[in-house]
């Protein structure tokens, strides 16, 4: 059989509501009489620019020199993954 204490919900509760007094504001709250600064040029040109996408080329080798490299490399090996078809 369990003996709880009469006072532990009294303190609990007490810890939970200093919490929430205590916490800071999730969001705080912007002033309306503040402006934004201008944008400059260059500040406009990147933003524009930002959404250009690169892509990677790859390794940059030929599909001949990539056959040439796995007949090379997957030598005894077993016929699977990488080396599928290139093993013997």
């Amino acid at each position: 059989m369990v003996i709880t204490h009469p006072f532990r919900p009294i303190l609990t509760g007490l810890v939970l509501a200093a919490s929430l007094v205590l916490a800071p504001p999730a969001v705080a709250a912007k002033d309306p009489g503040a402006e934004k600064p201008a944008k400059t040029s260059k500040q406009k040109d990147k933003a524009k620019a930002a959404g250009k996408v690169r892509f990677d080329k790859g390794s940059g080798e030929t599909t001949r020199e990539r056959d040439r490299r796995l007949q090379r490399e997957c030598k005894g090996r077993p016929n699977a993954g990488a080396c599928l078809g290139y093993a013997s």
